[in-house]
């Protein structure tokens, strides 16, 4: 299998909490590496629902200063709203 590209800044993944019990098996603490071309084993429909904010980070992109305190994190949570993960993602600027 190829090597995936390194393009953009990397985005790193942790999971903040977890309400109720995470059927793909996320527990509060995880972290992963997350592009366009890497899902980090991130559940599918998570990565799915998360992947423009991803992209954003990844290639630049932030909200409006006065919407965020820190222009390189989101935080973000799943669709099951019975057992939500919430996921914090940060840009890495190397």
């Amino acid at each position: 299998m190829a090597e995936k590209p390194k393009i953009g800044y990397k985005v790193i993944g942790t999971i903040k909490s977890v309400k109720g019990f995470c059927n793909a098996g996320h527990k509060e603490g995880d972290q992963m590496e997350l592009s366009g071309y890497e899902t980090g084993g991130l559940c599918g429909f998570f990565y799915h629902d998360i992947f423009p904010y991803i992209i954003m980070l990844q290639f630049g992109g932030s909200f409006p200063e006065k919407w965020v305190s820190d222009p390189d994190v989101v935080e973000l949570e799943c669709m099951d709203r019975f057992n939500a993960v919430k996921i914090a993602l940060r840009r890495i600027k190397e």
